[in-house]
């Protein structure tokens, strides 16, 4: 045996081993992928609130607008499906010029990296910079997935000929305070999930 096989196999137990991982490679353990998006998610700083039915979407809309003192504050909704929600509590939502937050549905939640998946049915053609700082997102359990690809796959299989543009992700939800090149060029928003569970 070499010599340094013999100096580092003493110097180091298995159990060491095992514990000094690297920060770069995931753990391959059988967590539940809901579990894995809700976890990696509230890690990036999202805010998440899950409902049973549409009152306690309902419920938990009302609460977050009071929290931030939405009520009577334009919102920037793209999405006719989402506008009842918007008339209920009489927010302004055509023709805003300075939207208090966005309003949205999404393709996916991404659980590996907990992020939202979204496309030009949500935000049309606007760049991340150019949205509100605030978003509130209506979602389902059903559209999380595991992965990135799993994402872009799903969007494939949804729109078989009229296929969405300007597919991106947030991953950020809050300031960092140390950056790293991982961050560059992102823009953190402060946002909220309204998962409804649908399975």
């Amino acid at each position: 045996m070499n010599i340094f096989k013999k100096l580092f196999k003493a110097s180091f137990t298995e159990e060491q081993r095992t514990e000094e991982k690297s920060p770069f490679l995931e753990e391959k353990n059988n967590i539940p992928v809901d579990e894995l998006f809700m976890t990696k998610f509230v890690k990036n700083g999202g805010k998440f609130l899950y409902c049973v039915d549409m009152e306690e979407v309902r419920n938990h809309f009302e609460n977050i607008l009071e929290e931030n003192d939405w009520f009577e504050k334009e919102v920037l909704c793209l999405e006719p499906a989402l506008y009842g929600l918007l008339d209920e509590n009489k927010l302004p939502y055509k023709e805003v010029k300075c939207p208090a937050f966005l309003f949205a549905s999404c393709e996916k939640l991404i659980a590996d990296e907990g992020s939202v998946l979204f496309s030009s049915k949500q935000i049309r053609q606007n760049k991340p910079h150019e949205l509100p700082g605030n978003i509130i997102v209506f979602a389902t359990t059903s559209q999380i997935v595991l992965s990135k690809s799993d994402g872009l796959q799903g969007i494939k299989n949804k729109y078989k000929t009229d296929y969405p543009t300007n597919i991106t992700t947030f991953k950020y939800f809050e300031k960092v305070k140390d950056e790293s090149f991982m961050q560059y060029g992102s823009v953190p928003k402060n946002l909220y999930l309204l998962l409804l569970e649908d399975l």
